[in-house]
């Protein structure tokens, strides 16, 4: 809180810091007597989450102190250790500790960096930490992208427990049963899912092309092989020609096409009804 206290004469001052000692040192004593031996402290952003007086008060009580621990990360800690955030020493009671067997400071080999690290947690097994080393951080960046990238993939499996080919085919199926269906069909419908099923061959045509292949002619190969019922058919990248994706085990969870097709179509549907467009110069 941002309060001004003007202070008139030394006695003043002297009972004010007095009073701050007292206050502080109490506030040390009640996380002393809930047992904790180790205090974790959220970073705060708004004001000084500790200050160097309680840092010795509880060094005196052999407290550990971990400071500016990331407000994302709580969550994560309070899981893995089976322990309860609270916002007031007044609140620190048995009940709400977790516990670890041993915490400590230890030294990342050839980097000189220190973690804290907690072993011996009673509840192992609700939570994972995944370290990542790289050689600089555009590296570092990338392998965390990566992992992000893997962990999506696995939780919309688990939400959707459904495997479809990759490398396109089914992008490529659904756009020819599409077509199939709109040459049955009259009027703007037909119309509208013509072009749905030619959007959806978006998808492999762009894989061609980040692969360094030539776009069109795998499109059309990939076109081909599904008109004579190879459902499974996609583009090998590796091998630079169209094979079927489940010989090769080149799976994909569905809701990650899914999920991606109702995206795009909700932002199409978006625009579409947006009658004009007024442009304003600056």
């Amino acid at each position: 809180m941002e309060n001004n206290v003007v202070v008139s004469d030394y006695a003043a001052m002297d009972r004010l810091l007095r009073e701050e000692r007292k206050h502080i040192l109490g506030l040390c004593k009640k996380i002393k007597k809930s047992g904790a031996n180790v205090v974790l402290i959220q970073k705060s952003i708004l004001r000084d989450a500790y200050n160097e007086l309680s840092l010795h008060f509880l060094a005196k009580m052999d407290i550990l102190v971990v400071t500016d621990i990331e407000r994302n990360d709580v969550e994560f800690i309070s899981r893995t250790l089976g322990c309860q955030p609270i916002a007031h020493a007044d609140s620190c009671t048995a009940d709400k500790l977790g516990f670890a067997e041993r915490v400590g400071e230890v030294s990342i080999a050839g980097s000189g960096h220190k973690v804290v690290k907690m072993t011996g947690v009673k509840n192992p097994g609700k939570t994972m930490t995944v370290l990542l080393r790289g050689s600089n951080k555009l590296v570092l960046a990338e392998a965390d992208r990566s992992v992000h990238d893997a962990q999506c993939v696995v939780r919309s499996l688990v939400k959707k427990r459904y495997m479809i080919a990759g490398g396109g085919a089914a992008e490529a199926e659904v756009s020819l049963r599409l077509k199939e269906i709109s040459q049955e069909s009259t009027g703007m419908d037909a119309f509208c899912m013509k072009a749905f099923a030619e959007a959806l061959e978006v998808v492999p045509y762009t894989l061609a092309e980040n692969a360094g292949l030539n776009p069109i002619n795998m499109v059309t190969e990939l076109r081909k092989a599904h008109v004579e019922g190879t459902s499974g058919a996609g583009i090998n990248v590796k091998k630079n020609k169209i094979t079927d994706m489940y010989a090769e085990n080149v799976l994909q969870p569905l809701l990650v096409s899914t999920s991606a097709i109702t995206l795009a179509t909700e932002t199409v549907s978006m625009i579409l009804k947006i009658d004009d467009l007024v442009v304003v110069m600056g």
